[in-house]
């Protein structure tokens, strides 16, 4: 029963990158334009990882370095997005006068694309760092206020009415009723916020430019070098990956199991 269940998990996953490597093969073998296939990106793979952290200046460094980088740059901006946009999500979620007033603006800015707003950081902050961790701001702090703001108009007016009858603080409203329940609404927040920014961190370092993940995409375009591209098209989706199960688990921790089916 064991073996049959660990074959069911194991067997499935197999098979679709088999398919991904079969269909990639396929075009290697059909194109006109000399597009690697996967054994020679493979072990230009092996090449780039013998040594992901050298450094040869500020424009020639390992793929470790980029990927740090860009890891750096969305920490920032999405701790900002997570400092902002909380607290403002348990405000319009708790008053409503807040929400009417709010939501209008978040229904205009929202469905605006981050890199629509890269411009906007260059022209203010005057470099392309800060510019780009702008973006990262920006487009974090939607998810994270949407989902906490639902979560607090989610909570049963039940509770509302006992702290009433208690008569207590708002203080302790917010810590003692209204955080626990809202948790786990504010962590799916968290994890939609952070895929966005790592999404959009890559195309704004593409423009940027610097050291980060996308910086070093386009740089090996100009290099004409697909077989890297094809490398950190696989470092991006793995890095996400990772962040995206990291907080996955984390947010299943803090949910009740209601709420997780």
């Amino acid at each position: 029963m064991y073996f049959k269940h660990l074959l069911s998990r194991v067997v499935p996953p197999f098979m679709g990158l088999a398919l991904l490597v079969g269909i990639w093969s396929l075009v290697s073998i059909t194109s006109t334009n000399n597009f690697p296939n996967p054994t020679d990106t493979f072990w230009q793979a092996v090449d780039v990882f013998s040594n992901p952290f050298y450094s040869n200046g500020p424009n020639d460094q390992g793929v470790g370095w980029n990927v740090w980088s860009s890891l750096k740059r969305v920490a920032l901006g999405f701790g900002l997005a997570a400092l902002v946009g909380i607290p403002l999500g348990f405000l319009i979620g708790r008053f409503e006068f807040l929400s009417r007033m709010f939501n209008p603006l978040i229904s205009l800015l929202r469905p605006v694309s981050p890199l629509a707003w890269l411009p906007i950081g260059l022209l203010v902050f005057k470099g392309a760092n800060p510019a780009a961790i702008w973006t990262i701001f920006i487009c974090s702090i939607w998810p994270m206020v949407i989902n906490t703001a639902v979560g607090v108009q989610r909570v049963p007016q039940d509770y509302m009415n006992v702290a009433r009858v208690l008569n207590l603080s708002e203080w302790k409203i917010v810590s003692k009723i209204l955080f626990p329940a809202v948790l786990p609404y504010m962590l799916t927040g968290v994890r939609l916020a952070v895929g966005t920014a790592w999404l959009v961190i890559v195309a704004a370092e593409m423009l940027t430019g610097g050291v980060g993940i996308g910086f070093w995409v386009w740089d090996e375009w100009n290099n004409l070098n697909v077989k890297n591209i094809i490398i950190a098209i696989f470092v991006i989706g793995i890095v996400g990956l990772v962040l995206e199960y990291a907080l996955i688990k984390l947010a299943t921790a803090f949910t009740f199991e209601d709420v997780q089916s």
